[in-house]
């Protein structure tokens, strides 16, 4: 998975929208319900030669798990480390994308979790059951 897929995948979340608060190099995608409510991360990408990292907040029991299981996934740089994994993409190494596909998601929905119920249903949050998947 290449990092402009991992972008696209990161922006087509409902809400979502990407920031440059640490300069170009660094890409921080947040999702908000409305241009004027409070916004939070759900994942951090670098992008340099040969190499994509992105952070991502997990569950500290499955983010555990997950570094024992992949060595391309370890603690979270520059995060709290109980919260958050980086994953380490390098060109030519082989990764389980339906895997980033799915801790993107479970990024997402963790932080979307825990904002009020109000930008919640704006963001059309939890998927409906016909949605999922789609």
């Amino acid at each position: 998975m290449d990092s402009d897929t991992l972008l696209a995948l990161c922006l087509s979340y409902n809400g979502t929208y990407e920031d440059h608060p640490f300069g170009e190099d660094t890409t921080v995608i947040k999702v908000r319900a409305t241009p004027t409510s409070a916004s939070k991360m759900f994942a951090l990408l670098w992008i340099t030669p040969n190499t994509t990292r992105i952070n991502l907040k997990c569950e500290p029991a499955l983010a555990t798990q997950l570094r024992r299981t992949h060595p391309w996934i370890t603690p979270g740089y520059h995060m709290n480390k109980t919260h958050w994994n980086t994953l380490t993409i390098r060109t030519g190494e082989p990764v389980d994308d339906r895997l980033i596909h799915d801790l993107i998601e479970d990024s997402y929905d963790l932080v979307v979790a825990s904002l009020p119920r109000r930008d919640q249903r704006l963001l059309s949050w939890p998927p409906s059951e016909e949605n999922v998947g789609k």
